[in-house]
């Protein structure tokens, strides 16, 4: 008899993850992270969604990743005390300071 080896994560899933998982018959080990460990796991979510992106070969798929990316966002202020609308307003502030993307400048020198 052949028995498969569970794979191994150790990263941040979404919260209906083990449900699904559970659905289709497996079964997930799964714990709750502490408030340090769930800040750094944010982080490497954030990476991992932002690669997926610019991997994305088509817009469909890119509007896919940049909806993960989204979401992670989300969870990342709320771990900050913080809302969308907060950062928002930090991103129009800097825009108004700075600018946006909206014209496309390459500086090539300065």
């Amino acid at each position: 008899m052949s028995s498969t080896q569970p794979k191994k994560y150790d990263k941040l899933v979404r919260d209906r993850i083990p449900e699904i998982i559970k659905l289709r018959g497996g079964r997930p080990v799964f714990r709750k992270a502490g408030e340090g460990e769930y800040q750094a796991k944010l982080k490497d979510k954030l990476r991992e969604e932002t690669e997926e992106f610019l991997k994305a070969e088509t817009p469909d798929q890119a509007k896919e990743e940049l909806a993960d990316v989204l979401e992670v966002l989300h969870a990342a202020a709320d771990s900050l005390g913080c809302t969308m609308h907060d950062i928002e307003v930090l991103r129009i502030k800097k825009a108004e300071e700075r600018g946006a993307f909206r014209e496309r400048l390459i500086l090539e020198e300065a």
